[in-house]
C-alpha cells in the first residue's frame, strides 16, 4: 500500500476521535504559534494537518490566511465539513509535502507529526528544499515530532524521532532553534506519547 492510500484509508474507516494523534484541542500548537507573533493577515501552513482542530482554532481567532496540507483528501473533506461556511476562506492542498511546488511564500510553517514518518534521507531533504521554498525570510517554522523517548510507530508505520538539537541539525541553516517544548500526548484511550515541539526562525 502506498503512503497516500495509507492515510487515505485511515480517515475514511476511522472518526475523527478514533485515531490516536486526536486532540480536542491543539493548545501547545497554538501557543507556539503565537509565540512566533504573526499578524492576523500572516500566512500560516499547517503541513499534515489532515483533520486537525487547529485550523478552526486560527480561523476562531482571526487569523485569515490559512492553508492546510496533506496527502489525504478524506482528512481534508473531514475537516472541511467540520468548519462549515467558513472552510471556504482555507486553502485546502492535497499533496505530499516532498513533491509539493509551493505557489506562494508563508510567515508561519507548522507541522505536528507529518516530519517525523520521513524515514528515508531523500524524503527529509526533499521537505526541507520546499520548507526553505516555502518559508519567507524571518518567518518562522513550528515542527512537532515523537520525542526521542516516544513511540518508535505511529498508525503501524515507522517514525524518526527528535530532540530539539537533532531536529536544528536536521534542518541545518539557515533555521535557528528558538525554543523547544516537551509535551505528553493523551490517546483518546489514555495511553500517553512523549513529544517534542521546537520553533525556528528562518535567517
Amino acid at each position: 500500500m502506498s503512503t497516500r492510500s495509507h492515510w487515505e484509508n485511515v480517515y475514511a474507516t476511522k472518526g475523527e476521535t478514533e485515531v490516536s494523534w486526536f486532540q480536542d484541542s491543539p493548545a501547545i500548537s497554538l501557543e507556539l504559534i503565537k509565540a512566533a507573533n504573526p499578524d492576523h493577515a500572516a500566512a500560516i501552513v499547517d503541513i499534515g494537518g489532515g483533520a486537525s482542530r487547529l485550523v478552526d482554532c486560527l480561523l476562531q481567532e482571526g487569523y485569515r490566511s490559512l492553508a492546510v496540507l496533506d496527502l489525504s483528501a478524506n482528512a481534508l473533506e473531514a475537516a472541511k465539513a467540520r468548519i462549515g461556511p467558513a472552510a471556504s476562506n482555507v486553502d485546502w492542498i492535497v499533496s505530499d509535502v516532498t513533491t509539493w511546488h509551493p505557489a506562494r511564500s508563508y510567515d508561519v510553517w507548522h507541522d505536528r507529526a507529518a516530519f517525523h514518518f520521513l524515514t528515508e534521507p531523500h524524503d527529509r531533504a526533499a521537505y526541507i528544499e520546499r520548507l526553505q521554498s516555502a518559508i519567507r525570510p524571518g518567518g518562522q517554522v513550528i515542527i512537532g515530532t515523537f520525542a526521542l523517548d516516544g513511540p518508535e510507530k505511529c498508525s503501524g508505520l515507522p517514525v524518526q524521532r527528535y530532540d530539539g538539537n537533532s531536529l536544528a541539525t536536521e534542518l541545518g541553516a539557515p533555521f535557528e532553534l528558538i525554543e523547544t517544548r516537551n509535551e505528553i500526548h493523551s490517546t483518546p484511550w489514555k495511553s500517553t506519547q512523549a513529544f517534542q515541539f521546537s520553533r525556528f526562525r528562518r535567517g
